[in-house]
């Protein structure tokens, strides 16, 4: 039932994402105290930079950050648990509170959503959010032993599993499988949702999100955009997007090719442009929103946001300019046989 009903709203207009919890938290300059709060007080480890475990330990500023990009006018809100898989959370000896991150992040997001709908007539949704750890199952991270692996399937498998189960029980109306730089990382995470959606007898939209990660075209694992997309259209997603690694014009031509190939829904939220000698994003509200335009007059797009470097005055003008625009119209499957390695081959 929430499939249809999003599917229906998509073709009706085009659907904003809000923008990046990152950028929005360091804003904010908040100290290693922030971040443990009372929760974490005498936790042993560092905490500073998690910023998944703001979840826990300072929910009211992950609330008002949601807030801010409801009021910008963002319809879907991303969890903020990117990297809350145990893989991730390791980094700082916090594995163990992987279940309770996605479980608050969820119910957060669910609040700040729920609230901004009582005041207002419009529909939001919140996109429970899978993030690809920082392993690759795909490459071996040490150049001497290409054949060794520093994670395998099965614990990425297992590990998603945890975060999808507390998502699903947080309330989530989507999940999103984003930044995937590995396929293998991302088949993972499918399986894992499959299992779930088996086991609770339901069935999630899912939007799937991946990175070019630089200007040759092809994701960190080597795949052209439609040897991914043939890696994953199995799956059948309510979307395939982009997002990440790079700006609105880099982006822009990946964005035209997965508009000729893809029998779903388009998404995409690139970064404020590339990061400049200071680290900074220099794609202004006003930059941005004029690639934005360009893409909704030629019906590239049904979902568009911003990553890293964005703001809500950035969604906020990027929602404004597609606002009466008509959203991209979906292709009609075919029955090609797709394959792909590193390239695409439909027979």
């Amino acid at each position: 039932m929430k499939i249809e009903k999003i599917k229906k709203i998509l073709k009706e207009k085009i659907l904003i994402l809000d923008g990046p919890m990152g950028t929005m938290i360091q804003k904010r300059k908040l100290k290693e105290k922030d971040f443990k709060g009372e929760r974490f007080k005498d936790f042993k480890n560092n905490l500073q930079g998690n910023n998944d475990i703001l979840n826990l330990s300072n929910e009211k500023i992950i609330y008002d950050i949601h807030s801010e990009f409801l009021a910008a006018g963002a319809d879907i809100i991303e969890t903020n648990t990117f990297n809350s898989t145990k893989i991730s959370q390791a980094d700082y000896g916090c594995e163990d509170f992987s279940y309770d991150l996605n479980l608050a992040g969820g119910k957060i997001a669910r609040k700040a959503v729920d609230d901004y709908m009582s005041n207002n007539k419009e529909i939001k949704f919140v996109a429970g959010v899978l993030g690809p750890t920082n392993r690759t199952c795909s490459m071996s991270p040490d150049v001497n032993n290409p054949g060794f692996r520093n994670v395998s399937f099965d614990d990425l498998q297992n590990d998603y599993e945890i975060s999808i189960n507390a998502l699903v029980d947080s309330g989530v109306d989507l999940i999103m499988i984003e930044t995937i730089f590995d396929t293998l990382n991302a088949k993972a995470a499918l399986m894992s949702l499959k299992k779930v959606e088996r086991k609770k007898k339901i069935k999630l939209p899912l939007m799937l999100s991946a990175t070019i990660t630089d200007l040759s075209g092809r994701t960190l694992s080597g795949q052209t955009l439609e040897g991914f997309y043939n890696s994953i259209v199995h799956s059948d997603p309510l979307s395939v997007g982009l997002n990440c690694a790079l700006g609105p014009k880099e982006l822009e031509p990946h964005l035209i090719e997965l508009n000729r190939i893809s029998e779903y829904f388009v998404s995409i939220h690139p970064n404020a442009g590339l990061p400049n000698a200071f680290g900074e994003y220099d794609e202004t509200p006003n930059s941005m929103s004029n690639f934005v335009k360009n893409w909704a007059d030629n019906n590239y797009i049904n979902i568009v946001g911003g990553c890293c470097g964005t703001t809500p005055e950035h969604i906020k003008s990027i929602k404004e300019t597609v606002k009466n625009k008509k959203p991209r119209k979906v292709l009609e499957k075919n029955d090609k046989l797709r394959l792909s390695g590193l390239e695409a081959f439909n027979y």
